[in-house]
């Protein structure tokens, strides 16, 4: 056998098994669309608990049995849906691409929203301070 046979065959051979599915579909999978608002949830209530702590406390809320709960699911089928999914790379990215987008779109409509409150209040100010400029030269 020449070694380009060799290699060719040995490239073909570990194409196949990256084809194989190491971890086998669960049977309660949790479908990609609701993985990703699952996963979206997740990474805004961690995202809260980090920030403030107390907002989560003081409302009795706890991240995942509110998840579990809110998406009728439960930890083993999460656990199982989280592992399948990672074990399939593309499948995984994709999932994780769609709640980054998700959140960069929230961030950006957060910052117009306050960029709008800012130059209202600026605004308002403004007309104030003119206002009360006016009333100093009439006086």
């Amino acid at each position: 056998m020449s070694m380009k046979i060799l290699i060719a065959l040995f490239l073909f051979c570990g194409l196949l098994s990256c084809a194989e599915e190491t971890i086998k579909k669960p049977e309660d999978l949790i479908p990609k669309e609701k993985m990703t608002k699952i996963l979206y949830d997740l990474a805004i209530l961690n995202s809260a608990r980090s920030i403030n702590p107390s907002v989560l406390d003081n409302n009795d809320i706890e991240v995942m049995p509110y998840i579990y709960k809110k998406y009728g699911i439960d930890s083993a089928q999460f656990v199982n849906s989280d592992i399948y999914y990672a074990s399939r790379p593309l499948d995984y990215e994709a999932i994780y691409g769609k709640v980054s987008s998700r959140l960069e779109r929230e961030k950006e409509t957060l910052e117009k929203k306050r960029r709008e409150v800012n130059d209202s209040v600026r605004e308002a100010a403004e007309s104030r301070r003119l206002q009360e400029d006016g009333k100093d030269s009439i006086n």
